[in-house]
């Protein structure tokens, strides 16, 4: 692969299953990097490609004056992101050996997660409190999806929810989609884990990921 990457393996060697984290816009650092490691050490080879292009946005800088959002994230549409996701999916099945791909989106990558669970591209999909997810997409799907959602979320809010229900209930894939009260957007990539309700919520939406993974890949 080109592009710089986080890899994270297995103690099993040459794994036929894999997943691919697909961070938020704040691409690949800690937080992300433990996740891929979390599944890692659950048996999966995990990766997490750099879809930003080196250009993430610094967490200290959201919703300042630091960051111009719009003129971001129109230099980082799918016609940037989709591109790296596929190379991975190459690098994966034809130089690696994986012959499962599970992708796992948070944020911003969740709208990825979707667009990817068609034409034989990956096996299964799974994504916490994701954005921009068109309708199209949803009911595009031809491979199982699961969704972690946050109660309080005014990206991903409950009409959205339950809109998204609707449409997945038609595709006749298996999905589901499970809702952490008492959270906010964001919640199983980052938060206070000194706080126990955030960290219990955060670990649960992995174990649902998890879980999701080991059935469906």
């Amino acid at each position: 692969m080109a592009d710089p990457a986080y890899f994270a393996y297995p103690k099993t060697a040459n794994p036929k299953k894999a997943i691919i984290l697909i961070t938020d816009v704040f691409g690949i650092v800690s937080n992300s990097q433990l996740l891929a490691d979390d599944f890692a050490r659950n048996g999966y080879l995990a990766v997490i490609p750099d879809i930003l292009n080196n250009d993430s946005i610094n967490f200290g800088d959201w919703g300042t004056s630091r960051v111009n959002f719009p003129a971001w994230i129109a230099k980082h549409g799918p016609e940037t992101v989709e591109p790296a996701i596929e190379a991975t999916i190459k690098h994966l099945r034809e130089e690696l050996g994986v012959e499962k791909i599970g992708t796992a989106g948070y944020c911003y990558g969740g709208r990825f997660v979707v667009s990817f669970l068609k034409n034989g591209k990956t096996d299964a999909g799974y994504t916490a409190h994701p954005t921009a997810i068109q309708t199209g997409q949803l009911a595009a799907i031809e491979k199982p999806l699961s969704i972690a959602a946050a109660e309080i979320d005014t990206v991903w809010p409950t009409e959205h929810r339950h809109e998204a229900e609707g449409i997945l209930s038609k595709t006749g894939q298996p999905y589901q989609i499970n809702v952490y009260g008492g959270v906010q957007h964001g919640f199983a990539a980052r938060g206070d884990m000194s706080n126990a309700h955030l960290k219990t919520s955060k670990e649960l939406a992995f174990l649902q990921a998890l879980n999701w993974f080991q059935y469906y890949l």
